[in-house]
């Protein structure tokens, strides 16, 4: 397939070249616009040209079609869809589907939204009008284990992005005893191998409790977790 001139995900001057992986990634594209899913199905395979597309063009569809493909290692999700209020397709496919990290491509740009879709779980949010390299760029991180929001809204100042955190203290606390470890390794800068290693499970188990941890934080990286936890007793915190 490919992207007609003009449309969302026209190359952009200075885009990234094809990143190369490991085995071959299975994504699936949830979009009820036939178009668009073709646009975006056509800048993901200029990307990664040994990428598995599946499509979906509702919740449901989407549902059947991780139950029968657990393997599926990314969902690409709109917000806005028929039948679909607010944030109910992505807590539905969380709630079903835990370990597959979810990554939002919407035509809605207000950064209230985008933080609201982190904490209801999403992986990542990235706009319809994005160039193919931000988009790469984006699964890329969120197949690494990382958040990913916008640049221009990632960089703003921490009061431009909502002032409502709970303190440091009480956002640990919604981590789970494992997540707790996983946190103390990645304060001792262990790269996601190292601790999967340590703690004897998959590559696979430690980036998704690296993804939980960033977005329990609130944070949208493990540079933002080092810095946020510095001055916390992290000890008494933790239980230890």
């Amino acid at each position: 397939m490919t992207a007609q001139p003009g449309s969302d995900f026209e190359a952009a001057p200075g885009a990234a070249a094809p990143l190369p992986l490991e085995g071959a990634l299975r994504l699936l594209l949830v979009d009820d616009h036939p178009l668009f899913r073709e646009a975006l199905a056509s800048a993901i395979a200029l990307a990664f040209p040994k990428a598995a597309l599946h499509e979906a063009d509702g919740i449901r569809a989407a549902c059947e079609i991780l139950g029968q493909n657990p393997a599926i290692d990314l969902t690409l999700l709109d917000l806005s869809m028929q039948g679909v209020t607010g944030f109910e397709g992505l807590t539905t496919i969380r709630a079903r589907f835990p370990r597959v990290p979810i990554l939002i491509v919407s035509g809605v740009t207000e950064p209230r939204v985008m933080q609201e879709a982190l904490r209801h779980g999403a992986a990542g949010f990235v706009p319809k009008a994005v160039d193919k390299a931000t988009l790469t760029r984006a699964i890329s991180e969120v197949l690494g284990g990382a958040l990913f929001m916008p640049p221009d809204l990632a960089a703003a100042p921490p009061a431009a992005r909502g002032s409502d955190k709970a303190p440091i203290a009480e956002r640990v606390a919604r981590l789970t005893p494992q997540q707790m470890r996983v946190l103390g390794m990645i304060r001792q800068g262990k790269l996601n191998k190292q601790i999967a290693y340590e703690l004897q499970v998959g590559d696979s188990t430690v980036k998704a409790h690296v993804s939980e941890i960033l977005r329990k934080l609130e944070v949208i990286s493990r540079t933002q977790i080092v810095i946020e936890t510095a001055y916390l007793d992290f000890d008494q915190t933790a239980g230890f």
